[in-house]
């Protein structure tokens, strides 16, 4: 080990979803586990609850602010894009003294190296006082923003800073599912960063009263703008136990919020015979990793769901439910059809955490 290094990483995770959260968390568990003399400081809005059911927060310490904004959202399925132009284009309006008071972060808990999943303007002021730089993603901001510039052309700009500063990494490590990422100089690829969990069935059906002998279905969204009528409508689907994670929540006969913490996502999910979603990085990680079928609907204003869309296809049983179906709970036929998917076709390699934790210790020999 190199001692004229800091031993210090400060690691910036996106609050766009949880799905940059569980990936990093994965990472930096790893890093825990493998490296415990390196000292992590998790940088991120993501909420405290969601982190200290991923990663020991004794172990690491957590700094919460945000360096991107990634996309507003109406709900889990629909973004709001002018309202994401507003947002970004404010953050950016301070960018000179953003960047000089995250110098002065990186100074004052002497930083020896900075990771980004995938926020860029840590990348600048990582570069600026000289600290090597390291991002983990499938995708970069200015890829998903520059779709919307045929649109506004003030989206140009946004996607110009982002490319000035992801082109300071020193080092990419490139998840699978993922686009081009043309703005990093130096990429290399690395497994797909999950795990299974281990099902706990009995547990839940103790905490919920939900009956073990139905077939379980996990509704994986953070928010979903379900009616009154459409509850009714999946409460009349009473041969099948449905359970979200909070902060999603109703409370029916046949649907059950669970909390982060008592449980891991990975085990909830691990404990399930499916999964309603849109299709995003992290679910579909998970549902790769534990062998779980996955009913998925569109997503508008979504770059990557060409991408996610073509693994879920490859990797995953599979159904596809049209939007307004989901969003009016008319999930019965969806449900009959999934049980009938065939197996995927492909396997992908998992591992990805200890790849990347040994690569981002590298940087301390």
């Amino acid at each position: 080990m190199n001692t004229s290094k800091s031993a210090s990483i400060a690691y910036y995770v996106s609050a766009h979803g949880y799905g940059h959260g569980v990936r990093s968390c994965n990472i930096i568990q790893a890093l825990n586990d493998l490296y415990p003399h390196l000292s992590i400081h998790v940088v991120s809005e993501l909420p405290e609850s969601f982190l200290s059911s991923q990663i020991d927060l004794h172990r690491n310490v957590l700094r919460a602010e945000s360096f991107d904004v990634g996309m507003t959202q109406v709900d889990s399925i629909r973004v709001d894009v002018p309202s994401t132009l507003t947002k970004i284009t404010q953050f950016y309006s301070r960018r000179k003294e953003r960047v000089a008071r995250e110098e002065a972060f990186l100074k004052r808990q002497k930083i020896g190296l900075v990771v980004v999943d995938i926020p860029a303007l840590p990348i600048e002021a990582a570069a600026g006082i000289g600290i090597p730089r390291l991002a983990v993603g499938n995708f970069a901001w200015d890829w998903i923003y520059s779709e919307f510039i045929a649109e506004d052309a003030a989206w140009q700009a946004i996607v110009d800073i982002f490319r000035e500063e992801y082109a300071q990494t020193d080092l990419l490590l490139r998840l699978p599912f993922c686009e081009q990422m043309q703005a990093f100089p130096r990429i290399e690829d690395i497994p797909l960063v999950t795990s299974p969990g281990q099902a706990c069935k009995q547990e839940i059906a103790r905490l919920t009263g939900a009956d073990p002998a139905k077939k379980w279905i996990l509704l994986s969204f953070t928010t979903l703008d379900w009616s009154e009528q459409a509850l009714k409508r999946v409460e009349r689907i009473t041969e099948y136990e449905f359970f979200t994670v909070r902060p999603l929540e109703w409370r029916r006969s046949n649907i059950h919020p669970l909390h982060r913490g008592p449980l891991t996502f990975a085990d909830i999910l691990a404990s399930m015979d499916a999964v309603i979603s849109k299709p995003g990085f992290g679910i579909l990680s998970d549902c790769i990793a534990n062998q779980k079928p996955l009913i998925y609907a569109d997503r508008s204003h979504f770059r990557e769901y060409p991408i996610l869309v073509d693994a879920i296809r490859r990797y995953i049983r599979h159904v596809h439910i049209q939007v307004g179906k989901l969003y009016a709970g008319d999930l019965e036929e969806s449900l009959a059809r999934i049980w009938e998917s065939p197996e995927p076709a492909e396997r992908i390699s998992l591992g990805g955490d200890r790849v990347a934790a040994c690569r981002i210790a590298g940087h301390f020999e």
